[in-house]
């Protein structure tokens, strides 16, 4: 709360938070948005949110001077004017969480998830003339790093219910720490997709004036009704607002904690560059285009899946703990090629070889993330996967191959299957070969 000072100039004024105002003080003007006091600001400054979105506080003092612009915005969608016009293509959208479909209530100064589609479209009204956003559902309402795979099957059921509707496409917002994760289950779990199913997130939070959040979203949206039938990630492709990749599901990985381009292709070009305008470059020729016929849900998952990481000194002893509280299979991240500690004094080979024979699966990928794990290179390589009985990853991330090791034991126990299913290409998470240009796009 402001001090009483302040409050009393405020309301003689007529000014409450969420009121446009402006703010003269010797040789400077300011206008913006009369923000709420937070308990860490100066009580007898005033906050208000400038135009490029961002806030600046404003000490009172001799000269300064404070008039009422306009009355504030509401903060519910019942107060909103904007609507989806008609006769756009209908997409919905699938909310999981994260900041890209909140809004500021200006009130109190907090961030909230948009409950409806009026107010989706309140922060981003290029939505209006792209798609008629005309459902907006909410299976799951948490922090990405919260997410587990039971979420990803809601997610699915909910998904797979809209592609089988009128809709073109759908658009799922999510947090961005474990996007990459929930794109990939979705890979999986959607079988013979028709529409296309587009992820998207926020790195910077929409009430920040460098915030992302807006251009993803209308970048997702233009994919939602375009000519493609995949699930991807729609992000920033430059730090700048220039244009946003379109990144297949199971080759998209978060590479950088806070830039906006944060998720990159691995492996592969994205699918397509996506501008805010609308105009698409197809940039991957390995695409599923748009069709007909009912998609399918296929959501079996055996959760009891552990991905274990390679490092010098790393004790096997790990999977015997993981083997003991029932885990039914493995993801290494090796090094390099694929390699793991093998004439080492802590040796993983012999505790691989028995698990195996005991029926659990060990599929091996590179924490190189980049390239592809080779077998037949290196003796060590060979004890690993020929004797040992280890399962080449080819070239999947590893989160990739851990989604679908969950997936494929989700339908078999046998490993002469279980091998088959790890290596056979289900939605475009192994690539025939490895590209050049697939490296740090």
């Amino acid at each position: 709360m402001y001090s009483p000072k302040v409050r009393k100039i405020l309301s003689s004024a007529g000014i409450k938070p969420g009121d446009r105002i402006r703010v003269e003080r010797p040789g400077k003007v300011y206008e913006g948005l009369l923000m709420p006091k937070t308990e860490f600001s100066d009580p007898n400054s005033i906050v208000i949110k400038l135009d490029s979105g961002y806030n600046m506080g404003i000490a009172f003092g001799r000269g300064v001077k404070i008039r009422k612009m306009g009355s504030g915005r509401g903060t519910g969608a019942g107060g909103m004017k904007a609507k989806f016009g008609k006769g756009k293509p209908k997409i919905s959208l699938v909310s999981t969480g994260g900041t890209i479909a909140s809004r500021v209530d200006y009130r109190t100064g907090g961030v909230y998830a948009a409950s409806s589609p009026e107010e989706i479209l309140s922060n981003v009204p290029e939505l209006a003339d792209i798609a008629d956003i005309h459902e907006m559902l909410s299976p799951v309402n948490k922090m990405s790093e919260d997410f587990s795979p039971k979420d990803w099957v809601k997610t699915a059921k909910v998904v797979h219910k809209r592609l089988n509707s009128e809709d073109m496409g759908v658009i799922v917002t999510h947090g961005t720490d474990t996007m990459h994760f929930t794109s990939a289950a979705l890979s999986f779990f959607l079988r013979n997709l028709a529409k296309p199913v587009v992820l998207a997130g926020a790195q910077r939070s929409s009430d920040r004036g460098s915030s992302d959040a807006g251009m993803n979203l209308v970048c997702a949206a233009h994919v939602s009704v375009s000519d493609v039938a995949e699930v991807g990630i729609c992000m920033h492709g430059e730090m700048s607002d220039s244009f946003c990749l379109f990144i297949r599901g199971t080759k998209a990985r978060k590479m950088h904690t806070s830039r906006r381009d944060a998720f990159r292709p691995i492996n592969e070009n994205p699918i397509a560059k996506v501008w805010p305008d609308g105009r698409m470059e197809w940039t991957n020729m390995k695409r599923r285009k748009r069709g007909k016929g009912e998609t399918e849900l296929d959501a079996r998952f055996e959760e009891r899946v552990a991905m274990l990481k390679v490092y010098p000194g790393a004790d096997p002893e790990i999977m015997d703990f993981y083997v003991s509280k029932g885990y039914r299979g493995f993801v290494i991240e090796g090094t390099g090629l694929g390699h793991v500690p093998t004439f080492a004094e802590k040796s993983w080979i012999k505790s691989i070889k028995k698990h195996v024979k005991d029926g659990i699966p060990f599929v091996v990928t590179s924490q190189t993330l980049y390239g592809r794990v080779n077998p037949d290179v290196y003796t060590n390589l060979r004890i690993l996967f020929r004797e040992a009985g280890a399962i080449p990853g080819e070239d999947m991330l590893p989160e990739t191959a851990y989604v679908k090791l969950g997936w494929v034991l989700g339908h078999t126990q046998d490993m002469e299957e279980i091998r088959k299913r790890m290596l056979t290409d289900y939605a475009g998470e192994i690539t025939e070969r490895s590209v050049p240009e697939g490296f740090l796009m």
